[in-house]
Protein backbone atom coordinates (compact mmCIF):
# COMPACT_ATOMS: atom_id res chain seq x y z
CA UNK A 1 0.00 0.00 0.00
CA UNK A 2 3.30 2.08 0.90
CA UNK A 3 4.24 2.28 -2.80
CA UNK A 4 0.97 2.95 -4.08
CA UNK A 5 0.72 6.02 -2.18
CA UNK A 6 4.17 6.99 -3.10
CA UNK A 7 3.46 6.43 -6.75
CA UNK A 8 0.06 8.53 -6.59
CA UNK A 9 1.63 10.75 -4.62
CA UNK A 10 4.83 11.26 -7.48
CA UNK A 11 1.91 11.69 -9.87
CA UNK A 12 0.03 14.28 -8.38
CA UNK A 13 3.34 16.42 -8.14
CA UNK A 14 4.15 16.17 -11.47
CA UNK A 15 0.48 16.64 -12.51
CA UNK A 16 1.30 20.19 -9.60
CA UNK A 17 4.29 20.89 -11.61
CA UNK A 18 2.61 20.98 -15.14
CA UNK A 19 -0.43 22.54 -14.55
CA UNK A 20 1.85 25.25 -13.42
CA UNK A 21 3.43 25.42 -16.31
CA UNK A 22 -0.33 25.85 -17.79
CA UNK A 23 -0.81 28.51 -15.49
CA UNK A 24 2.63 30.93 -16.72
CA UNK A 25 1.98 30.02 -20.64
CA UNK A 26 -2.47 30.42 -20.76
CA UNK A 27 -3.77 32.48 -23.17
CA UNK A 28 -6.20 33.84 -21.26
CA UNK A 29 -7.39 34.71 -17.86
CA UNK A 30 -9.80 32.17 -18.12
CA UNK A 31 -7.34 29.50 -19.15
CA UNK A 32 -5.31 30.95 -16.21
CA UNK A 33 -8.49 30.69 -13.60
CA UNK A 34 -9.07 27.05 -14.50
CA UNK A 35 -5.27 26.05 -14.17
CA UNK A 36 -5.50 27.48 -10.52
CA UNK A 37 -8.82 25.14 -9.58
CA UNK A 38 -7.66 22.48 -11.19
CA UNK A 39 -3.91 23.29 -9.19
CA UNK A 40 -6.02 23.49 -6.01
CA UNK A 41 -7.54 20.02 -6.44
CA UNK A 42 -4.31 18.37 -6.95
CA UNK A 43 -2.84 20.03 -3.83
CA UNK A 44 -5.81 18.68 -2.13
CA UNK A 45 -5.52 15.19 -3.74
CA UNK A 46 -1.54 15.85 -2.51
CA UNK A 47 -2.95 16.62 1.12
CA UNK A 48 -5.36 13.54 0.91
CA UNK A 49 -2.74 10.80 0.09
CA UNK A 50 -0.39 12.13 2.68
CA UNK A 51 -2.94 11.61 5.42
CA UNK A 52 -3.53 8.46 3.91
CA UNK A 53 0.35 7.92 4.16
CA UNK A 54 0.53 9.47 7.96
CA UNK A 55 -2.84 7.41 9.68
CA UNK A 56 -3.26 11.57 10.90
CA UNK A 57 -6.24 13.24 10.32
CA UNK A 58 -4.61 16.72 11.79
CA UNK A 59 -4.62 17.83 8.04
CA UNK A 60 -7.88 17.13 7.54
CA UNK A 61 -9.49 20.76 8.29
CA UNK A 62 -6.64 22.46 5.95
CA UNK A 63 -8.05 20.02 3.35
CA UNK A 64 -11.20 21.33 3.82
CA UNK A 65 -10.72 24.71 4.08
CA UNK A 66 -8.38 24.95 0.87
CA UNK A 67 -11.29 23.02 -0.84
CA UNK A 68 -13.84 25.57 -0.27
CA UNK A 69 -11.57 28.53 -0.89
CA UNK A 70 -10.85 27.12 -4.06
CA UNK A 71 -15.04 26.39 -5.13
CA UNK A 72 -15.50 30.29 -3.60
CA UNK A 73 -12.73 31.58 -5.15
CA UNK A 74 -13.66 29.50 -9.10
CA UNK A 75 -17.45 30.94 -8.79
CA UNK A 76 -16.46 34.40 -7.56
CA UNK A 77 -14.01 34.15 -10.97
CA UNK A 78 -17.14 32.87 -12.96
CA UNK A 79 -19.34 35.26 -11.55
CA UNK A 80 -16.42 38.15 -12.52
CA UNK A 81 -16.04 37.01 -16.22
CA UNK A 82 -19.86 36.37 -16.76
CA UNK A 83 -20.61 40.21 -15.69
CA UNK A 84 -17.63 41.33 -18.10
CA UNK A 85 -19.15 39.41 -20.87
CA UNK A 86 -22.64 41.10 -20.35
CA UNK A 87 -20.73 44.63 -20.41
CA UNK A 88 -19.33 44.21 -23.76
Amino acid sequence: MSIILAISLGLLIAAAALVLVRVNLGPTNLDRALSLDVLIVIITGIIATQILRTDDVGALPIMVVFSLTGFVGSVSVARFMARKEDES
